[in-house]
This record gives structure tokens, C-alpha cells and sequence, in this order.
């Protein structure tokens, strides 16, 4: 298999590496994390022009027709900056719903809308009790006149605080935790009896929690099939964890390249640090350790378009595994080896491991997706 970049996935790597180099300092993201809404409105238009919120959507809609190595290069990017703005919510996650479940006139209302950067999405399905499960649903979805009512609660949705319309699943029938009966809706973010309560992750990215109370959405606010959402779902999450491994890389990668500088430069006894022999052999194991990480994020991207369900989901999980133990291996040695500076605020590699931190939890810690596997094999 050719893993040579094309031309083009060249000139995107260029243009982003530029982009964020020119505008996303640690000083500068400082600045962004300080200020609402915690990202930059104009980078985020200076996505739109580059063409990076439509990469994954056809060009029937105003995309580019992107795959989803493209969508890996493009947030292994932002993982070396930490990037702020709400792509993986916006484009990854309610973006591939719509791809997904989206009718025509849904996605051709919704999508150019997305790529012009005049409309940010929210993927809310997780619940409060479910943990990891993703077919636990209390928040039911009840037929009122030509539209429906929305009663529940989700949690930890990203970027939610600052949507314009959230993506949110709801029970149309069945039980708590049958696979069949979930549904798929587009709410309006400041719909009648929508309430939100935003707050900040341990990595400085931005959450909420999302109550609906009586919420009243017409017949068109459903996307997909009725009690069909399942598969929707799982593919949702699958996309997010493909992208969030290859956000894991890029910040590997900082990591990486910050404490060989730090060993190279960091005086002790006078002579560099990384004269050490075995601090040497720790450096060369985080290499290793990225390296095996990468090809695990590698595997996710390309295992998104596997047509065989359980196949792509084994796919996923044991990248989720593999990304998520090489990103604890890399973040927990780069800390120590920066020694006491590397817990500081004011010092980039502690933030680089929260955020590998966060992802680890986000859409399946490690142990969950062991489970998953040993679960196919026993």
C-alpha cells in the first residue's frame, strides 16, 4: 500500500502548517483560552476560506470531496497546536451524521452552511448513566401533531455551549438499553426549553451539559430513519476517534520534539541532560512508541470506509487502544523528563498531555475497548 502523500495533501499540510504556526503560539492559544467564547472566531473563518470545514463533504454541497486520511493529516495538524476551534464537533462528528442520515434538502440547507463557517454543529448522545454504552438512552423523542417532543438530558457535549443546532439522539420506542429505537433529531440551540450549561475540560476545550424540557421540533428536525439511528451512531463515534488519534500524533509529536530539545539544551553538572545514556534509551522509546501510535491512527482513518461493520468497529477499538496507550507512554515521559517545569502552566508539554488525556476518555477509555476486543475472542 502507498502511503506517499498526494500533491494536494501536501499543499494542505503546507497551508495549515503555515497557517498555525503564523496564529497559534502557546502564548497565543494563552490568549484564546482566556477570552470567550475560548476559540478564535477568525481563524475559524480562515478555515472556511482554506476550504477545511467542507474537506469531508461532497462537492455537491459545497465540499471538497476529502477523505479521511485528508481529515487525519488536517487534525494531526491542529493536534501539534492544540487547536481551540470546534472542528472535531462541528465537522467530524455532526458533520458525518449528516453525511450519514442527512436527506437531500438537509444536507443541502445544512452542509454549505458548515463550509461557508456560518454554522457550528454540536453531536450530543451520551448520557449521564450510560458511561461508554452507546445504546443506553433515557432521553425519549414523542410524536406531537406533524413534529415531535424532546424530554432527557446529555452530557459532555462537545462544544455545545456555543452550537447553533445540536445534533441530539432520543428513544422513539423501546427499552433503556435496546439497540433498536434510537432516533436521530436537529435541534435548534435556543429552542424553547433548551438549556445548556457550558464549562471547560481539564485540556482547556469546551463541553456542555444539555437539558431538553418539552422541546417541540417539526417533522423535518428528524434526520435519518426512525428507530434506525444505531448504526449512525456508532460510525459517528468511530469518525471522532479516527480523528482524535490523529489529534493525539500531531500533539505526540510536539511532545516529542520538545524534550529532545530539552535535552539537549538543559544544563546539569556541566554537560546537556541528554548526554545521559538512559534518558537516551527513554528518548528513543517515546520515538518508538509514536511510531507505533501513528500506524494505529493510520489503521482508524483507513478502517472508516471498511464496509463490514464488526470489522471497522474491531478496527477503531484496537486503534483507540493502541493511540491511547503509545499517547500515555509519550505525554507521562515527556513530563518527566522536563522534571518539575513540565507541570507548569506556563510550560506547553503539560498541556499537550491533558489534552491526550481527555481523548482518552473520550469515546472509550482504554479498558472499555479492551473489553470490547476480548469480548470478540472469547
Amino acid at each position: 500500500m502507498d502511503f506517499d502523500l498526494s500533491e494536494d495533501q501536501r499543499l494542505l499540510t503546507d497551508s495549515v502548517a503555515r497557517l498555525l504556526g503564523d496564529n497559534y503560539s502557546f502564548t497565543q492559544r494563552k490568549a484564546l483560552l482566556a477570552a470567550a467564547p475560548g476559540y478564535s472566531d477568525t481563524l475559524w473563518a480562515q478555515y472556511a476560506e482554506l476550504g477545511l470545514l467542507g474537506l469531508p463533504f461532497a462537492e455537491d454541497f459545497g465540499g471538497f470531496g476529502g477523505s479521511a486520511v485528508d481529515v487525519m493529516l488536517l487534525m494531526q495538524a491542529f493536534g501539534r497546536h492544540l487547536v481551540l476551534e470546534p472542528y472535531l464537533a462541528t465537522v467530524v462528528l455532526a458533520g458525518t451524521a449528516l453525511k450519514l442520515a442527512g436527506n437531500e434538502e438537509q444536507q443541502g440547507a445544512l452542509i454549505p452552511e458548515i463550509a461557508a463557517g456560518a454554522l457550528k454543529l454540536a453531536f450530543a448522545h451520551y448520557e449521564r448513566q450510560a458511561r461508554y454504552d452507546m445504546t443506553d438512552v433515557l432521553t425519549t423523542a414523542k410524536r406531537s401533531g406533524d413534529g415531535w417532543v424532546l424530554e432527557g438530558a446529555k452530557s459532555v457535549v462537545l462544544q455545545g455551549d456555543t452550537a447553533d443546532k445540536i445534533i441530539v439522539s432520543a428513544r422513539t420506542s423501546g427499552g433503556r438499553d435496546d439497540a433498536g429505537g434510537l432516533s436521530l433529531f436537529i435541534v435548534e440551540a435556543n429552542a424553547a426549553g433548551v438549556a445548556r450549561r457550558g464549562y471547560t475540560l481539564r485540556d482547556g476545550s469546551r463541553a456542555a451539559e444539555l437539558s431538553l424540557s418539552a422541546v417541540q421540533v417539526p417533522a423535518e428536525a428528524l434526520l435519518g430513519a426512525v428507530d434506525g439511528a444505531l448504526p449512525v451512531i456508532e460510525q459517528v463515534v468511530q469518525a471522532g476517534i479516527a480523528a482524535g488519534a490523529a489529534e493525539v500524533i500531531g500533539a505526540m509529536e510536539a511532545m516529542q520534539e520538545m524534550t529532545l530539545d530539552y535535552l539537549k539544551t538543559r544544563q546539569q553538572f556541566g554537560k546537556a541532560i541528554g548526554e545521559n545514556q538512559a534518558l537516551q534509551h527513554r528518548a528513543a522509546e517515546m520515538l518508538v512508541n509514536l511510531e507505533q501510535g501513528r500506524s494505529m491512527a493510520m489503521l482508524a482513518a483507513m478502517s472508516l470506509d471498511e464496509p463490514d461493520a464488526a470489522e471497522r468497529a474491531r478496527a477503531i477499538s484496537m486503534a483507540k487502544v493502541g493511540v491511547g496507550q503509545a499517547g500515555r507512554f509519550v505525554s507521562q515521559n515527556a513530563v518527566q523528563l522536563h522534571g518539575g517545569i513540565g507541570m507548569t502552566e506556563e510550560y506547553a508539554v503539560g498541556h499537550f498531555f491533558r489534552r491526550v488525556m481527555v481523548f482518552e476518555h473520550l469515546f472509550g477509555d482504554t479498558a472499555y475497548h479492551l473489553d470490547k476486543l476480548a469480548d470478540q475472542v472469547s
